[in-house]
């Protein structure tokens, strides 16, 4: 294991228990701060995810925002690739996804220009610290190979780490929106 590596795991594992700890203490209205920066772009294709374990919950952020215009949520079609979106609404039909996830069982493909990413860390420059499988970076490498797209990252205030372990491919955030506020990264 390279020293970067090494480097992430402990960031993560640091970052899992923050997380947990803000999500057994969090209560309601997680969402509201991310559905006051999504109501500035009704109408924009946006896609979310459903959230697992002690992830913060986008669900009712992205439920306002299909009211105007498509959401999507996630699909894996194959490790070390890009992810795909399938559209969402509250009331679709949901089944098991890979690593566990829940998706749309059916629905039309969309393009999002607007992603809402999940993570385990962040910091106040726009850096991610994922799960460790590149899904997003690719991703967001390329939709903005594409076209202007905004990344948002969503987390509890908790997550929040100096000096992220970050690497060349690492995709950076746009703007980080948690349970406490919305960060415009510097």
């Amino acid at each position: 294991m390279t020293d970067l590596a090494t480097i992430k795991t402990a960031a993560r594992k640091a970052a899992f228990a923050a997380r947990k700890s803000a999500f057994d203490a969090s209560r309601g209205a997680q969402s509201s701060y991310l559905s006051e920066v999504l109501a500035g772009y009704r109408g924009v294709p946006i896609a979310g995810y459903a959230p697992m374990r002690t992830e913060i919950n986008p669900l009712p952020a992205m439920a306002e925002a299909a009211a105007y215009g498509p959401v999507g949520m996630p699909v894996i079609k194959a490790a070390e690739t890009p992810l795909d979106f399938r559209e969402w609404t509250p009331d679709c039909s949901m089944i098991a996804g890979a690593f566990g996830a829940q998706i749309p069982e059916t629905g039309v493909w969309i393009e999002p220009e607007i992603l809402i990413v999940p993570l385990v860390a962040f910091d106040r420059k726009g850096g991610r610290l994922g799960y460790g499988g590149g899904f997003y970076d690719r991703t967001l490498e390329r939709l903005r190979a594409r076209r202007a797209t905004m990344a948002i990252g969503f987390a509890f205030s908790a997550q929040e780490q100096d000096n992220l372990p970050l690497e060349l491919t690492d995709q950076p955030l746009d703007l980080i929106v948690t349970e406490a506020g919305i960060i415009t990264p510097s």
